[in-house]
C-alpha cells in the first residue's frame, strides 16, 4: 500500500486517486474493494493502539455503506485474531422515538452487523438512544458528547453520506459547530428510509444525532459512498462550495478527512466524467469516444459536424495531438455508434436466451421491448426470476387477494372449514400488524405468489410461454426484511445449475448500481460468479448487460443498441401493467416517483433522441447494451 506524500492517503493497487477535489478522494474498482480498504485503515489503528496499550475510540455509521466493512473486520476478528476488546465505539445517531428491540433500530443494527462477532466489550459500546423521554433528550445529548470528551476524542470516525448530502442525520442548514442534539428529519432522508420500514408513513420524524463539530472533532474521518445515486452529492460535498446545505461538504475544512468512493459514486467528479478538463490525461479508445460525445452534445452538433475549432475551444487539443485527424476521431467514434445498432439481438439462427430478472419486473421494465424482439424473432428465450420481490407487496393488494379467494370459495361451494379458517387467519396477521412489523412466513408467501402470477402474466404478453419461466428464488433473499444476506455458495449454484440445463448462447443481466436496495447488484454477483463456475464445462454464453428502472448507460458506454418501433414499446407497456401490485404507486419507488412505465418509456426515447441528435439514424425508442467486460 503506497503513500501518497501529498495528501498523506495510502493508495492501493485497486484504487485510484483523485487530485482535484477539495477533500482527498480515492476512488475503488467495487464496493467491496473500498470495504477492505476501509477495513484495512481501522484494523491497523487497532493494532497499533493495541501494541501501545491505549483503547481505540472509533465512531461509527449505520445503513448499507458501512456492512461492507464490519463485514470485513468480522473476518479479521475470525481468521487473523484482530482484537477489540480495548475498542470503544460511539455510534452517530438513532431514530427517535425507538425501542432498542425494533427491528428498525440502529442499536439492533449494530449488534447484529458487527458488535455480536466481535470481542468488543459491552460497557464500550455508545449509542443514542431512542428510548427516552422528551424531556431527558437534551440532558442525554450533553452526557453523549461528555464521554467523547472523557476518551480523549475520536481517533477515527467512519461516515456515510446521505442524498441530501447529511452526514449522520445532520440534514441541510445544520451548523458547522452543532452538537449531538434532538433534529427533525428532512423529507428526503425519511423517503430514502422508507424501504426498510415497509412505508415512508412508517419512518420516524425525528433522530438523535451527532453535531458537525461533533464529527469534525475526530483525529481523522474517512466518509464513504456506493452507487450511482450518490454520484451528484459526492461531487457537491466534495468540489463545489462549503454550505449547511450539504453538511458533509464541511470535511474541506478539516485536516485528515478522504472520501472512499466506488467508480459509480465517483461518476459526477470532474476529474472522471471530463478528465480532460482538469489536465493531461493518458487517452484510450473508450475515453476519446467518451469525449467526442461529450463534445457534440456540448456544442449541439451532430458528431460528423463537429470541426477543429471546436475541439481547441473544448480543452480537446491533447485529443487532437494523440490521434492527428479530427476527421478520423469523430468518424471512428459514428461508425463505432452506427455499428451498435442491432435489429436481430441474437442474429437470424435460433439461439436459446437466458434474461436474468432480480425482481419479478425487471426484465418487461427494463429490456422488455428487446424480450418482445427475442421472443418474436423466434428464439428460445427464457426468464429466470431470481428473488421473490414479496417484501415489495402493499399490505391492501394480498389482503385484496385474499379476499378473493374467500369469496371464490363461498361462490363455487367449496367451503373448506379449515380453508377458510387459514385465510381468516392470514388476514387477521395483516390487520393486526404494526406499522413496520414484519409480515409472516405465511404472508410472505402470498405476497410472492401475487408477484409470481403477475411476472408470468407479463411474461406470456411478451412472448415467453410458461414452460420457459424460472423462479429461482435465491436463498440470499430470503431474509423477509429490505436488509439481505450476502451471497453464497448455494445461491451460486442454483444459478449455475439453470446455466447448466439450458446452455444458453445469449445471458442478459441487470448491471445495476442504482437499485436503492442492492438487490441488482447481489443478483449480478451471483450470475457471475456462476458463470465462472460453469466456463470450465464449456459453457460460456454472450453476457449483455442491462439497466434497471434508475439509470441508462451513458452513450460511449452502450455497445448494443436495439430500436424498438411503436408497437412494440406499446407491447412492453402492457407487459409492464400485469404487474398490479407495482402499479400505480411501487412499495420501493427509489428517488423517481414516476411510475415505472413511464421512467421506463422515457428512457428508451430518451436515448433515441440522444442518438439522433448525434446523426445517427431516428428510432421512436432505444434499449440500450453493454457487455460484460469483467466489471459492472
Amino acid at each position: 500500500m503506497a503513500i501518497d506524500t501529498a495528501r498523506n492517503v495510502h493508495v492501493t493497487p485497486k484504487s485510484k486517486f483523485v487530485r482535484h477535489t477539495k477533500v482527498p478522494t480515492l476512488i475503488f474498482e467495487t464496493s467491496s474493494e473500498l470495504a477492505k480498504y476501509v477495513a484495512s485503515v481501522v484494523a491497523d489503528l487497532v493494532r497499533s493502539k493495541n501494541e501501545s496499550k491505549k483503547p481505540t475510540i472509533l465512531g461509527l455509521p449505520t445503513g448499507s455503506t458501512p456492512l461492507g466493512v464490519y463485514r470485513e473486520l468480522i473476518r479479521l476478528h475470525n481468521e487473523e485474531g484482530l482484537d477489540f476488546s480495548n475498542v470503544v465505539t460511539f455510534n452517530l445517531d438513532e431514530y427517535w422515538p425507538m425501542d432498542p428491540t425494533s427491528i428498525h433500530s440502529y442499536h439492533k443494527f449494530m449488534w447484529e452487523n458487527f458488535f455480536d462477532h466481535v470481542n468488543i466489550k459491552p460497557e464500550n459500546i455508545h449509542i443514542p438512544r431512542g428510548d427516552i423521554a422528551a424531556e431527558d433528550v437534551d440532558a442525554f445529548c450533553e452526557e453523549y458528547e461528555r464521554s467523547i470528551e472523557q476518551f480523549g476524542g475520536l481517533d477515527l470516525q467512519l461516515l456515510g453520506i446521505g442524498r441530501s448530502g447529511h452526514i449522520g442525520f445532520n440534514e441541510p442548514g445544520s451548523a458547522r459547530n452543532s452538537l449531538t442534539r434532538l433534529v427533525n428529519l428532512d423529507p428526503v432522508t425519511r423517503r430514502d428510509a422508507a424501504s426498510g420500514f415497509f412505508g415512508e408513513d412508517n419512518v420516524p420524524h425525528h433522530a438523535i444525532t451527532m453535531g458537525v463539530g461533533s464529527i469534525l472533532a475526530a483525529k481523522k474521518i474517512i466518509i464513504m459512498a456506493l452507487g450511482e445515486h450518490k454520484a451528484s452529492v459526492v461531487k457537491r460535498a466534495a468540489e463545489q462550495e462549503v454550505t449547511d446545505e450539504v453538511s458533509a461538504s464541511f470535511l474541506q475544512t478539516h485536516t485528515n478527512s478522504l472520501f472512499a468512493v466506488d467508480s459509480a459514486a465517483a461518476a459526477e467528479l470532474t476529474a472522471v466524467k471530463t478528465p480532460w478538463i482538469v489536465g493531461n490525461i493518458e487517452w484510450t479508445t473508450q475515453l476519446a469516444k467518451k469525449a467526442v460525445i461529450w463534445l457534440a452534445e456540448q456544442v449541439e452538433k451532430p458528431l460528423l459536424k463537429l470541426e477543429t475549432e471546436d475541439f481547441l475551444h473544448n480543452h480537446l487539443h491533447q485529443l487532437i495531438h494523440k490521434y492527428g485527424s479530427v476527421a478520423q476521431i469523430r468518424q471512428r467514434v459514428f461508425d463505432e455508434l452506427l455499428d451498435g445498432i442491432c435489429t436481430k439481438p441474437a442474429g437470424t439462427d435460433p439461439q436459446k436466451v437466458i434474461v436474468f430478472s432480480p425482481h419479478p419486473d425487471d426484465d418487461v421494465i427494463s429490456m422488455g421491448g428487446t424480450l418482445i424482439t427475442l421472443a418474436d424473432q423466434g428464439h428460445e428465450v427464457y426468464i429466470a426470476y431470481m428473488t421473490s420481490g414479496n417484501i415489495a407487496v402493499f399490505d391492501h393488494d394480498a389482503l385484496r387477494h385474499i379476499d378473493f379467494v374467500l369469496e371464490f370459495h363461498k361462490l363455487f361451494h367449496a367451503e373448506d372449514e379449515a380453508v377458510l379458517t387459514h385465510l381468516a387467519s392470514l388476514k387477521e396477521s395483516i390487520e393486526n400488524k404494526n406499522a413496520g412489523d414484519l409480515d409472516t412466513a405465511e404472508m410472505l408467501g402470498v405476497k410472492g405468489l401475487i408477484r409470481k402470477t403477475e411476472a408470468t402474466a407479463g411474461a406470456e404478453v411478451a412472448g415467453v410461454s410458461k414452460e420457459c419461466i424460472r423462479f429461482l428464488d435465491l436463498p440470499f433473499y430470503r431474509t423477509g426484511q429490505v436488509s439481505k444476506k450476502p451471497i453464497g455458495d448455494e445461491d451460486i449454484e442454483i444459478v449455475a445449475d439453470l446455466l447448466r440445463d439450458i446452455n444458453p448462447q445469449q445471458i442478459y443481466v441487470a448491471g445495476d448500481l442504482s437499485d436503492p436496495h442492492g438487490t441488482h447488484r447481489v443478483c449480478a454477483e451471483a450470475i457471475i460468479n456462476a458463470v465462472d463456475v460453469v466456463a470450465s464445462e464449456g459453457i460460456a454464453p454472450e453476457f449483455w448487460m442491462y439497466r434497471g428502472a434508475w439509470e441508462e448507460y451513458d452513450p460511449h458506454e452502450i455497445e448494443r443498441a436495439v430500436p424498438l418501433s411503436p408497437e412494440v414499446v406499446l407491447k412492453k407497456r402492457e407487459a409492464i401493467f400485469k404487474h398490479e401490485s407495482q402499479k400505480d404507486s411501487a412499495f420501493y419507488p427509489g428517488s423517481d416517483k414516476r411510475e415505472f412505465w413511464v421512467r421506463a418509456e422515457d428512457r428508451t426515447r430518451n436515448t433515441a433522441k440522444v442518438y439522433n441528435q448525434l446523426g445517427l439514424p431516428e428510432y421512436f425508442a432505444i434499449e440500450a447494451f453493454k457487455l460484460y467486460h469483467g466489471d459492472l
